[in-house]
């Protein structure tokens, strides 16, 4: 009986948690959307629709640089750390929000992880706007978007910059702690997202998004500018999970690709990127691609994107002086 009494309460205390962290989650969500409502224009694709950020002279004559994002982020991120300068330099710049992420639909659930799968959906949404052949800039989880974007849809790529990227094979095991994979179990998934999740995603932000800069600190105001708290929301939880459980299988059947890739391509990281080492990411990258040239930034951390935005500027315009963008094509 006692056994019973004790069994009572404990499920009477989960009860309560998940009741207060399912209001919580509500309230959350209602005042990140609020504080960070759409910027862009929404861009119709198969299955839903992707948002986009837009920034620059259309048309430009110095030609488009398209934006991809990595994990846990959304088109802000790299907009507010480089689109804008390049903007302001003359070029068109387009940043996307990937599937699941910011404002993105997420298209097609779990298969959407794939990096095939969401350069799918861009190449659609760049056909839609009449974009290509543009350079395209991926940094961390889209290199491996931005990669199979000119594997799969090369008439839309002129050139690929590659900026702290995460594109070659790595081991499975390990690489996604073992929560992420209980998260991700169907029924687990609908609970945690719509209950505890969201609260516990907002405690810990600062943290790992102060994390992901070091050796270098995050400027003033990071998290607002980045609108990096949309990513709390339950729905962009999940694809975030769902998007990095998956990355590791999908590079194995990706990277024996790369020795065929025929564009200009530019691999630049900092060689103090602890997030993604350069010796097991960015070197052995440039060595798969023929004739890519592989810039390492000394001291330089993973979001090079705001900490060495001068550096990165001056290696996409010159990238840029080297290839010729010319828009639009045939949808």
């Amino acid at each position: 009986m006692l056994l019973l009494k004790v069994f009572a309460g404990l499920l009477g205390l989960v009860a309560m948690v998940l009741g207060a962290g399912a209001l919580a989650t509500l309230v959350i969500t209602w005042r990140v959307e609020a504080r960070h409502p759409p910027q862009g224009p929404f861009v119709p694709v198969p299955g839903g629709r992707l948002a986009s950020i837009e920034a620059g002279p259309n048309p430009s004559t110095r030609g488009t640089v398209v934006l991809l994002h990595g994990a846990s982020a959304n088109a802000s991120d790299p907009m507010e750390g480089i689109g804008r300068r390049l903007a302001a330099d003359g070029f068109r710049v387009i940043a996307f929000d990937r599937p699941g992420s910011g404002w993105s639909d997420r298209l097609g659930g779990a298969d959407m992880a794939e990096p095939a799968a969401q350069a799918h959906a861009i190449a659609a949404a760049l056909a839609r706007l009449g974009i290509g052949p543009a350079i395209v800039l991926g940094h961390s989880w889209s290199g491996a978007l931005a990669t199979a974007l000119a594997l799969d849809h090369p008439e839309r790529v002129a050139g690929l910059v590659l900026a702290a990227p995460v594109a070659m094979p790595y081991p499975r095991m390990g690489t996604v702690p073992w929560y992420y994979r209980l998260a991700l179990w169907p029924p687990m998934t609908w609970l945690l997202g719509h209950t505890v999740a969201t609260p516990v995603a907002l405690y810990y932000l600062p943290r790992a998004g102060g994390a992901v800069f070091r050796p270098q600190e995050a400027p003033p105001g990071y998290l607002d500018r980045s609108r990096a708290t949309l990513v709390v929301r339950p729905g962009s939880i999940v694809a975030n999970l769902q998007d990095l459980a998956g990355l590791p299988a999908a590079l194995e059947a990706q990277a024996p690709r790369y020795a065929g890739l025929t564009v200009p391509t530019l691999v630049i990281s900092g060689d103090a990127d602890a997030a993604v080492p350069v010796n097991r990411q960015a070197v052995p990258l440039a060595a798969a691609i023929r004739d890519a040239r592989l810039v390492l930034l000394p001291g330089i951390g993973h979001m090079l994107q705001y900490v060495a935005v001068d550096a990165l500027v001056h290696e996409v315009e010159r990238f840029a002086d080297g290839i010729t963008a010319r828009e639009p094509v045939a949808p």
